[in-house]
């Protein structure tokens, strides 16, 4: 596919990709307390369906992987949307928690088919060895899902209630997302069930590429981990360290351009180094900034900054690196079988983190989440040494 023709399919992914975040993972910050508030359900139980969900989206993951590599993208991504679809309806006429936590699991399962992992699979299994600069393009559009999602969901819940806000982010996938995905997105060639028997031979890694995986698993695991207890508890650790609630989510609103910019600037390097160098950056960037915080030099912001810098890259590296390592044949796979464990990760966090946040308090906790930066660093590092090595990463 000639790259003239690379835009209009990643526009129509970025903005599916917006839709999906703004619906699944960035919906019950602005809607949770509403839903208590109506409904008289314990918060806890609330927010803990999105953990469902995830965990959920985890356990299909690897499946996912496979059929793109089967069937391609297209009809994945038009199935992850129906089901995002369908999800948020059931929870929108939930009549009690057990249909509400129904519907996120079914969310989960669109999760699993319509987020990022899918969505750069995707792009892989169309571009192959040059879908880098188009999943680099991709997340461009995907930093702004909370900057789109937040005032949306806020604005509607204005005019409707929470369910009518939940029925209209469905309404959303079926009217925008699913069209834009059936129209744009190109169907390709199904592979014939008798390459790939059962999905298992694709998965087949030998020592070295066995080793790559499993420290690019571990990094994705801690990182989920990481990310999503700064997610959650970003607010409590800063007001922790003095700041009030209004500095404090100042502070936090420079993640967002901090990962659009560094975002920009690796998309403007066209790609010209390997991977591990932006894998590098990322981890290490991120490390940075979590020590800087934990330390309570009162840089609060230089530590957003860089944190939200490194967390920027990542979102590109854990796509592009990948990519590089076991090539574009085994890609869709694999980067299903990777989203497994880091989307159980992220769906365990919040509980993890709030019970560290509750026993050690904030500062102890903010020094875990710390560590974990720092030995994602090292991993990194470890991973830099296989691919210098003479590994395929190292040839791409």
């Amino acid at each position: 596919m000639v790259a003239a023709r690379r835009w209009p399919v990643i526009s129509a992914l970025g903005i599916v990709q917006i839709l999906a975040w703004g619906s699944s993972y960035y919906l019950m910050a602005v809607l949770a307390q509403p839903i208590v508030n109506d409904t008289g359900w314990p918060l806890p139980w609330v927010v803990g369906a999105l953990s469902l969900g995830l965990a959920c989206g985890g356990l299909a993951s690897p499946l996912v992987g496979r059929w793109i590599a089967r069937l391609g993208g297209r009809p994945v991504l038009a199935a992850g949307c129906t089901l995002l679809t369908a999800g948020l309806l059931i929870c929108a006429a939930a009549p009690g928690l057990s249909a509400f936590y129904l519907g996120w699991c079914v969310i989960g399962l669109g999760m699993s088919a319509g987020l990022y992992d899918p969505a750069f699979a995707t792009l892989g299994r169309l571009y192959r060895e040059q879908a880098r600069s188009a999943i680099t393009a991709l997340t461009l559009w995907g930093g702004f899902a909370s900057t789109v999602s937040w005032p949306l969901s806020t604005w509607l819940l204005e005019q409707f209630d929470w369910r009518g806000t939940v029925a209209i982010w469905a309404a959303l996938h079926a009217l925008v997302s699913l069209p834009l995905i059936l129209c744009l997105v190109p169907r390709e060639p199904r592979v014939p069930s008798e390459v790939h028997p059962e999905g298992r031979d694709e998965l087949r890694l030998g020592g070295a590429e066995r080793w790559a995986f499993l420290v690019m698993a571990a990094i994705l695991v801690l990182s989920g981990l990481a990310v999503t207890m700064i997610s959650v508890h970003l607010l409590t650790f800063l007001q922790a360290q003095g700041l009030s609630l209004a500095d404090a989510v100042a502070i936090g609103a420079l993640l967002g351009p901090a990962q659009v910019v560094a975002r920009v600037v690796e998309m403007a390097g066209r790609g010209r180094h390997h991977p591990i160098w932006s894998l590098l950056f990322a981890c290490g960037s991120v490390a940075a900034g979590l020590i800087l915080l934990a330390l309570d030099l009162q840089l609060p912001a230089v530590a957003m900054i860089l944190y939200g810098a490194g967390n920027g890259v990542f979102s590109i590296a854990r796509g592009a690196m990948p990519l590089a390592l076991f090539g574009p044949e085994r890609y869709p796979a694999l980067m299903g079988r990777l989203a497994r464990p880091a989307l159980l990760a992220q769906a365990a966090a919040p509980v993890l983190g709030g019970a560290l946040v509750g026993m050690l308090g904030p500062g102890a906790a903010l020094a875990i989440i710390a560590a974990f930066g720092v030995v994602n660093f090292a991993l990194a590092i470890s991973l830099s040494r296989v691919c210098s090595a003479g590994f395929r990463g190292a040839r791409s």
